[in-house]
């Protein structure tokens, strides 16, 4: 079979963090004999080149190339483009994982759109990752109707052939940003760029020791001379214009602003500081025209003046001021409706944990000049977030707690202004959302986990993540746990930060059916009712055991919508329940591959022609029965030590 894909890894000295790729890459849904994978160890020193060949020894299609130490990722890159067979090559680095299906998705995707290069859904494991651009599928991209240029990171597939056709490469030898300037270079030469957003196809991993490349303390003189490689490589392939301006402006912002903002700037040491932004200020005054800063948010615009005025004083204090502006999101309403989770709350900004006012009629804002201190920026951009707040938008995300696979989910918001009192106002945008479990996941069910609800809040000049939460104690809403297309969702308020999450088929005493009571469970004839604190959309199927000395019992059940709960109803078996009580399991989720059980708190026993429901025995009484037990085995056990003792006394 002709090679769909070839998988090419650059690894240096990764050490264990590479056992989560190995793994993804021999996982994938494609058969072996359909992708390759090419590891170039780039001189590692540890035990990863024998790692790497008892590896390819044992699969066929994996493939080692040895090669000295280059200093960087670049050139084993190349060594890998220039030993892959296959139609596409994707870009993975060591310590990152792709999802099972990645590459057979990505594949398809890129042939059935004729794509040059194939992006796939990113999820950030303590790392920075897209978010607008995975907002939905993409089929046909280019840098002018999709945010491609916020995503440079070579973790993309790329046709083979168009490589070769317009001889890229990435650039070698120890430096920084060789993938922006590769990445850059074919998203302008494609001709045709696919997004894949409704799967995670990759998943970029910040390491425990934090020893990743991308996290390393660079020289700035530097790093800022490779961002001018980058800078060249749109201005050799676009014309003067918009254009031009918007894709420079990714550069200036991610690159050079946000790097002077908040609590990214103030985590970093006091002279390193301010080597950066000398280094910054040369590169902004040489190659950022007015057009460039001009599309940038109000507060990146503010920033970038200050830096092209080379006022470091004033951009360190409004870092701190914008160090303490955070979202907050309140939730007002979580509720199950037909299978459907429905989540209301409103969401704000504020600063040092009060809410952040803004004039009631701000006018006309101009940002014309910068600022003469930080308070007047202040104003400048409170009274920016009421002028646009037409403009302000909330989304509503599910995120998985251990693969950080997030998800966007329907909502529908209005735009408030709440009197606050001196002529000011809060912004506050009221959002009602909805979280179909059987869909929530890109289209495919939520999957087995803990997933955290995340709000994402777009007002003025900032676009900021919080968790769902706080609600307080007494005024939480509690909906049951919902059994939806053979899952089971219990929504839950964390105990540490009282926010909002989702769990999914794990979830055991927390879904309260301990607190069945046997008084209300009925057997007529031969057919069980039990009440249940759950939700169900519809009749639902479900699985009873019964359990005992005997072997187990299984019967078919249904779970049906009963007031604010559920109902359980299931024919017992006639012959079953004879002799010692039974206790009934239930499975909620009887399609799974192995359904879970959990215990009911009742026993079910024959009585004559009846079958009756009684309460177990508390675990106390199991226990002062069990010592009783033990207590008369023990002095059986010591009368019979005792007599034969006495025998062998009389015989001797």
């Amino acid at each position: 079979m002709p090679v769909k894909v070839s998988v090419i890894v650059p690894v240096y000295n990764p050490g264990p963090y590479i056992e989560d790729c190995v793994a993804s890459l021999l996982r994938q849904s494609l058969p072996p004999d359909a992708y390759e994978v090419i590891f170039v160890d780039d001189g590692s020193t540890d035990g990863t080149p024998a790692r790497l060949d008892a590896l390819a020894a044992e699969h066929p299609h994996v493939r080692v190339i040895h090669q000295e130490n280059s200093g960087w990722s670049g050139k084993p890159r190349n060594v890998g483009i220039a030993a892959s067979r296959g139609e596409y090559v994707m870009f993975v680095d060591n310590d990152d994982y792709l999802g099972d299906e990645a590459l057979e998705r990505m594949y398809d995707y890129g042939v059935a759109h004729g794509a040059d290069v194939v992006v796939g859904k990113m999820a950030g494991k303590g790392r920075p990752v897209p978010v607008e651009l995975f907002r939905v599928n993409r089929p046909r991209a280019t840098v002018e109707n999709a945010p491609l240029i916020d995503s440079l990171t070579p973790h993309k597939m790329f046709r083979r052939a168009f490589l070769d056709r317009i001889g890229l490469r990435f650039p070698e030898g120890r430096r920084r940003l060789e993938d922006h300037v590769f990445v850059t270079e074919a998203y302008l030469r494609a001709d045709n760029v696919s997004v894949l957003s409704d799967y995670v196809c990759y998943y970029h991993v910040r390491r425990d020791d934090a020893s990743n490349a991308g996290f390393q303390r660079f020289d700035p003189a530097g790093y800022f001379k490779n961002l001018r490689e980058a800078l060249d490589v749109v201005e050799r392939y676009t014309e003067p214009g918009p254009l031009r301006d918007r894709l420079l402006r990714r550069w200036l912002r991610n690159e050079i602003v946000e790097r002077m903002r908040g609590r990214r700037l103030l985590a970093l040491p006091v002279d390193y500081r301010r080597e950066l932004f000398d280094e910054m200020h040369t590169v902004v005054v040489e190659r950022f025209g007015p057009g460039v800063a001009a599309g940038l948010q109000p507060a990146q615009r503010i920033v970038a003046a200050l830096i092209a005025e080379g006022r470091f004083d004033d951009v360190v204090a409004l870092a701190r001021w914008e160090a303490a502006l955070r979202p907050a999101a309140r939730p007002e309403r979580v509720e199950w409706r037909g299978g459907t989770l429905h989540v209301g709350f409103a969401a704000e900004l504020t600063v040092d944990g009060a809410p952040l006012r803004a004039p009631a009629e701000p006018g006309t804002v101009s940002f014309d000049t910068p600022p003469h201190d930080v308070a007047e920026a202040a104003d400048l951009l409170g009274a920016d977030a009421a002028a646009r707040l037409a403009q302000a938008r909330v989304d509503l995300l599910v995120r998985e707690r251990s693969s950080a696979a997030q998800f966007f989910q329907p909502a529908d918001f209005t735009r408030e202004k709440v009197p606050a009192g001196d002529g000011r106002v809060r912004l506050v945008l009221r959002a009602a959302a909805t979280v179909d479990p059987a869909a929530a996941a890109g289209g495919v069910p939520l999957w087995g986990g803990l997933w955290d609800v995340f709000v994402r809040v777009r007002l003025g000049s900032w676009t900021q993540e919080c968790r769902l939460g706080p609600a307080p104690r007494q005024d939480r809403p509690a909906p049951y746990a919902g059994v939806v297309g053979g899952h089971v969702v219990l929504p839950y308020w964390t105990a540490r930060q009282g926010t909002l999450a989702l769990d999914v088929d794990r979830a055991g005493k927390s879904l309260g059916l301990g607190r069945v009571r046997p008084q209300d469970v009925t057997v007529a004839g031969e057919r069980l009712r039990v009440p249940l604190p759950l939700h169900v959309p519809g009749d639902t199927k479900a699985l009873l055991r019964l359990t005992g000395p005997a072997a187990p019992l299984e019967v078919s059940g249904t779970l049906s919508a009963d007031g604010t709960g559920a109902v359980l109803q299931a024919a017992l078996p006639p012959a079953g329940l004879t002799g010692a009580p039974r206790h009934p399991e239930l499975g909620l989720a009887p399609d799974t591959a192995e359904p879970r059980f959990l215990p009911l708190p009742f026993l079910l026993h024959r009585s004559g022609s009846r079958v009756r429901v009684s309460r177990p025995p508390r675990p106390g009484v199991l226990r002062r029965l069990a010592g009783r037990a033990r207590r008369v085995l023990g002095g059986i056990r010591r009368r019979a030590a005792a007599a034969a003792g006495s025998r062998h006394g009389r015989r001797a």
